[in-house]
């Protein structure tokens, strides 16, 4: 409903403010909506008037008998009347009337818009919340939510009915009107708690007013008419009527004084309203004002059926007077007994706090704080904090201001949103503005020590991004000064408030400040709360002593480390920025050179192990060899180096050995690597004497094939390559007959023939013994018995084919020479303890092992001609052994040119 006649508003304040969507009180036919302007953001209070609620369908609108020319008609007489209500704000100027600050404008649908000082609601919405047990209209709703927070306590009816006072007083000294209509309707409460004087529908000059006046004289007999084609929250309210208008037909200044005192009754009596209840009828009124047991006086007790405060008893006799000679003026009522107690009157002298001498401005603030215990919550927080906020611009009260401040802000339960909206905006443009001067301002810094006191009820009431907004600029501000107090109070706070920055905000904002006014003071005192608010830079859980729960000293406390800092500074920063700032230090006095030490510690703790061997240690030494230090000193000192020299110790030894452990890993698992290597190669065929045969041979690949194919029972194959030693070269013509199969050795590793070349040619090979398989002489297969004894298989074998090409049949002069001691020779027989070499022996006629080398290999003498049944081996003999011997030189010259 709302949104749709905003669409026919076209005024300036529609363009101008803001609006709010709904509104937050409704009082007679106006609206009230919540406004912001949009160049200033300045908050104001918007009245909108829709004439559509005038219609007949409306509730509460004109009647549906009445003819639509009288409708007409009612319908301008009740535009200019609030017009004209409108219209006198702008002509009255007070601080107990309703400050207007938007003229009443037209819109195009023909309704009215006026905008006001912020208010929250009507005194009668204030009075209607308290009777919760009764029903309330729709309207009623809106006004009770928005004033939700306020309380009507005694001592805000008598601050505010005191307030109504000097209103009246004005109007009726000053302005020379009558108001008329003063009900609970007519009375705001704005956002301070002030009451303001409002609806000015009927004021006028009384009857014996002199020379010109600006306002027509008001007419009884139009006001007193109860028009029905007129909504009642537009004519004159009778309940709150004086009888001098509807008894007498007289106009005089002490009406409103009656009006007052019915005002006053309303806000203790239950249900809170007038005594007199006319529903607008005339002849209702006169008959309860014309009958005294009807009539609201003191043997009544004024029609409240609760008890009246006992100040109220000579007051409102005075007040509700039925003749005017016999009532109190405006000015009279302010000094009535009702308002003589030590906290009205304090709210009174801040009212009139602008015009009082500093001499009584400084007494009146250093005795506030003594009597604010006694201030309602909601008094405190909405009138005498705003007032204490404007007098903040007095900078020789500043000191005592900021104390009553920060004294309310800890008493009101929602400190931390009147901190943040109101007090911290204010306190930072005073503290932060540029002085136009360079002469100190003592007042100013007054004012900032008692800041920097109550920097940590700012930090527990104020969320982190506020705090850095607002607060830690005048920290900063206040480190940066040129006297040593202020700056000393200020490094003091650094432990209150680095858990509410973050560690960006302490890295790049807060150290730098710090450690500027280190390096540049010249006062002792600085230097030393400087290098304390580094140890809490640091990590150190206050500005003194690091603790003696390190891990300096490498034994294990039980007890729990104490809780750093979140925001303190990085390894990085404390080595290469911290640091060098030690190392500049220059004076020697024990004072600055012992609270070095804490920093020390603190760097100690998490340093790297090379940073503090070579650039810690050396400065530590620095300063505790320094000529001004005593023994106990020293020992401190002393005590650090050698805490911190163990630590180095043992840190340097436990990575010492963990990097020996990881080597002798590597190791390790190289050499399994290679073992694993050597036996997959051994497994495949592909062991050292391969790799040289490949090397001597090159890629050339040999077709064999393999003549024991299918004669192993397990399974096992033999791998085709013909029978050869390491040592044995390529034949010049190899044929294509199949060839012996290369005999394994019988042990898991592999073993080669590495050629001696300090031996000038093969040593004698002698019989190991007469038992030894060389020792007997080659028998045929058709032999049982020797054959038994050599190991060859009584199975005959049947060549494939001669080979006589063979390397078999070379002569041995043809051979590579060998250097080497011994010969490591192949063996046709199985070792005896074998059962599965002899079982294979027995199948295949061969062993497919290399049987160890004989202790004393045979001279080649010995070795006789042995021939197989088909004759395909040669014989050894004699002369070849002596053409072997005769010329060693040329068989290693020949194996060195190979190579």
């Amino acid at each position: 409903m709302f949104s749709s006649a905003f669409k026919s508003f076209t005024s300036n304040i529609a363009s101008n403010y803001e609006l709010s969507k709904q509104p937050q009180a409704t009082v007679g036919v106006w609206n009230i909506f919540e406004a912001k302007k949009r160049s200033s953001g300045t908050q104001a209070s918007v009245f909108v008037f829709d004439k559509k609620s005038l219609d007949v369908s409306s509730a509460g609108g004109f009647s549906a008998k009445a003819s639509s020319t009288s409708v007409r008609k009612a319908q301008d007489e009740v535009v200019e009347r609030l017009k004209r209500e409108a219209s006198n704000l702008a002509r009255l100027r007070h601080p107990s009337i309703l400050q207007l600050v938007e003229p009443v404008e037209e819109t195009r649908s023909g309704g009215l818009m006026f905008a006001t000082e912020p208010v929250i609601a009507p005194l009668s919405a204030a009075l209607a919340q308290k009777d919760r047990d009764s029903s309330h209209s729709r309207r009623q709703d809106l006004s009770v939510k928005s004033i939700q927070d306020v309380d009507i306590d005694e001592l805000e009816i008598q601050k505010g009915l005191l307030q109504v006072a000097k209103g009246l007083e004005f109007l009726h000294d000053s302005a020379k009107l009558v108001h008329g209509n003063l009900t609970p309707d007519a009375i705001f409460i704005n956002a301070k708690s002030d009451w303001k004087i409002s609806g000015l529908g009927f004021a006028g000059p009384p009857d014996n007013a002199e020379g010109h006046q600006t306002l027509p004289r008001l007419s009884l007999s139009e006001v007193l008419y109860n028009d029905p084609r007129v909504p009642q929250a537009v004519q004159l309210n009778l309940d709150y009527t004086s009888p001098d208008f509807v008894l007498d037909s007289n106009i005089n200044f002490s009406a409103d004084i009656f009006s007052l005192g019915l005002v006053l009754i309303s806000c203790y009596r239950e249900p809170h309203r007038s005594p007199i209840e006319t529903h607008g009828n005339q002849s209702t009124y006169k008959k309860a004002m014309g009958s005294p047991s009807s009539a609201p006086g003191q043997h009544n007790n004024y029609g409240c059926s609760n008890k009246l405060p006992r100040e109220l008893e000579s007051t409102l006799p005075r007040v509700l007077a039925r003749r005017p000679a016999g009532r109190t003026s405006a000015a009279e009522f302010q000094q009535s007994e009702y308002f003589d107690n030590i906290l009205v009157n304090t709210m009174r002298f801040l009212d009139a706090l602008p015009a009082k001498t500093p001499a009584e401005k400084q007494q009146f603030m250093r005795g506030l704080s003594r009597v604010m215990p006694q201030f309602p919550v909601s008094v405190l927080e909405r009138k005498v904090l705003s007032v204490l906020l404007e007098e903040l611009k007095d900078k020789e009260l500043l000191s005592v201001i900021l104390q009553n401040i920060f004294h309310i802000v800890k008493m009101v339960p929602n400190r931390k949103d009147v901190l943040s909206s109101q007090v911290l905006p204010h306190l930072k443009e005073i503290f932060t503005a540029q002085a136009k001067s360079q002469e100190r301002d003592t007042s100013k810094e007054a004012g900032l020590v008692v800041f920097l006191e109550n920097v940590k009820t700012m930090s527990d009431n104020s969320s982190a991004q506020q705090f850095k907004e607002d607060v830690l600029p005048v920290v900063h501000a206040a480190m940066q000064s040129s006297t040593h107090s202020l700056v000393d109070a200020a490094l003091g706070t650094l432990s209150v408030i680095l858990p509410v920055l973050d560690f960006s905000t302490v890295k790049h904002d807060s150290f730098p400040v710090i450690a500027n006014v280190f390096a540049k003071t010249n006062s002792l005192g600085i230097k030393v709360r400087g290098l304390e608010a580094m140890a809490v830079l640091c990590g150190a859980t206050d500005g003194s002593a690091a603790t003696a729960n390190d891990d300096l000293s490498g034994i294990a406390n039980s007890r729990e480390p104490p809780k750093t800092n979140i925001s303190s500074l990085d390894k990085f920063t404390m080595q290469e920025k911290v640091v060098p700032l030690l190392k500049g230090i220059k004076t020697k006095e024990p004072a600055v050179i012992m609270t070095a030490l804490k920093v020390f510690q603190q760097i100690a703790r998490a340093g790297d192990i090379d940073f503090l061997a070579t650039e810690v240690m050396p400065i530590l030494w620095a300063f505790a060899l320094g000529p001004l230090l005593d023994l106990s000193q020293f020992k401190a000192y002393m005590d650090v180096i050698q805490a911190l020299t163990q630590k180095i110790q043992r840190e340097q030894v436990k990575k010492l050995r963990e990097l020996a452990t990881v080597n002798k890993s590597v190791v390790d698992s190289r050499e399994r690597a290679s073992i694993s290597t050597a036996a997959s190669a051994q497994a495949n065929g592909t062991g050292p004497e391969q790799d040289f045969e490949k090397l001597v041979l090159g890629s050339r690949s040999r077709e064999t094939k393999d003549p024991f194919a299918g004669a192993l029972s397990d399974g096992e194959k033999l791998r085709p390559s013909a029978p050869s030693y390491s040592w044995q070269s390529s034949s010049g013509k190899t044929t294509s007959t199949a060839r012996m199969p290369t005999l394994q050795p019988s042990q898991p590793q592999s073993r080669s023939v590495t050629p001696d070349v300090s031996m000038s040619s093969f040593p004698t090979l002698q019989p190991a013994s007469t038992a030894s398989a060389w020792s007997q002489p080659l028998q045929p297969i058709g032999s049982a018995a020797p054959a038994a004894r050599s190991g060859w298989s009584t199975t005959p074998m049947q060549p494939q084919g001669p080979v006589r090409g063979d390397s078999w049949g070379q002569p041995l002069s043809s051979q590579p020479t060998l250097g080497s001691s011994r010969l490591q020779a192949t063996s046709f027989l199985n070792s005896p303890s074998t059962s599965t070499g002899t079982s294979s022996a027995a199948k295949t006629g061969f062993a497919p092992m290399l049987a160890p080398p004989p202790q004393s290999p045979p001279p080649l003498g010995t070795l006789q001609a042995q021939h197989f049944p088909n004759g395909t081996f040669t014989s050894f003999t004699q002369p070849q052994q002596a053409q072997q011997q005769s010329t060693p030189r040329q068989a290693l010259d020949k194996y060195q040119s190979l190579l």
